[in-house]
């Protein structure tokens, strides 16, 4: 029987220290009103769990990706991970991402390093070299985390899918230091408790610490990938959105698709525990001074309806889709 686990691995081979002491709190109305002078609208493109690797016409989900961004011309793009493994058959992904001729993002994803792949090597091949960082565009600061690191002292089933102590400390200095309204980018979702980031809620707990230090919603916003679901919460005044897959859905080790002919899944037996959506999907995500839009997209499930495929939609409690829907947030 495939596992989840098993059937990614096969296709790329083919609350301590977070306190914040009072003594750091700043004058909150000043700096709100310094930060709304500094903010101009940004726009940005993001995408998550293309699963290169697995798809049978990854190309031209990145090539109309791709095309959709060169027409919307963001100020930057994102990938929130499992992009692709640094295999040099995937050179071909790279060459139809280098398309976009403006700022390129990346959010390293539990399946970029299959196959015995280290982060470095995943990093190296898409173009950067951190796996974790922040930068400020346009008067807003963004914070990319890895959230992939191992827990010394818990044992975790299945993949790591923690913040370490290390990086804890860089991303409380980090947004300590800014006075710029923030986004953050992690993989695993901060506040799903299925497979989710394993200290979510000890990051989530930071994010609003930071906030009550800086006198005003400092972090306003989360994108996670990962779960492949679509949806949104709000939480202590911070947004958390979720993007879902722009590729599939993985249905569990018993469901058997009858979306493709026997002739596909000879081919690409893998694909027969997921819902392949038609279509690729991706959202473009305007922010200004007040106000959060995403503009999403939606598709069909690949040669059945939902309805027809026997799934229970609410067996990971947010309902599956191929959809990722549009927001309007304020903050």
């Amino acid at each position: 029987m495939i596992n989840r686990k098993k059937f990614l691995e096969m296709g790329t081979l083919g609350l301590s220290g977070l306190f914040i002491s009072p003594s750091f709190a700043v004058s909150g109305q000043s700096s709100k009103s310094e930060n709304n002078l500094k903010q101009q609208m940004i726009k940005f493109g993001i995408i998550s769990d293309l699963h290169y690797d697995l798809m049978h016409d990854s190309d031209r989900r990145a090539q109309l990706f791709i095309d959709a961004m060169n027409k919307e011309q963001p100020d930057f793009i994102i990938s929130l991970g499992d992009f692709c493994v640094p295999k040099s058959t995937n050179q071909k992904l790279m060459t139809i991402w280098k398309q976009f001729k403006g700022k390129k993002h990346y959010v390293l994803g539990n399946h970029d390093t299959d196959g015995g792949f280290t982060k470095q090597q995943a990093l190296a091949f898409w173009g950067t070299d951190k796996p974790y960082y922040s930068f400020d565009d346009k008067g807003f600061h963004f914070v990319i985390l890895d959230g992939n690191e191992k827990d010394p002292e818990k044992k975790i089933a299945g993949y790591p899918r923690t913040l370490g102590k290390e990086q804890l400390h860089w991303l409380r200095e980090d947004l300590r230091r800014t006075k710029l309204r923030t986004i953050i980018f992690c993989h695993q979702g901060l506040e799903n408790t299925i497979n989710g980031l394993e200290n979510g809620m000890e990051v989530r707990y930071l994010f609003e610490q930071i906030n009550a230090e800086a006198g005003f919603d400092k972090v306003i916003l989360v994108f996670t990938g990962h779960h492949h679901l679509n949806y949104h919460n709000h939480i202590n005044g911070i947004h958390y959105v979720q993007i879902n897959s722009a590729s599939y859905y993985w249905a569990g080790e018993n469901f058997e698709s009858k979306a493709f002919d026997e002739a596909f899944y000879k081919k690409y037996g893998i694909l027969k525990r997921t819902l392949v959506y038609k279509h690729p999907i991706w959202a473009t995500v305007s922010i200004d001074k007040k106000s959060i839009h995403i503009e999403g997209t939606q598709t069909e499930m690949a040669g059945l309806p939902l309805d027809q495929t026997g799934i229970d939609i609410n067996k990971d409690v947010y309902p599956i889709s191929s959809k990722i829907d549009s927001r309007r947030l304020t903050y």
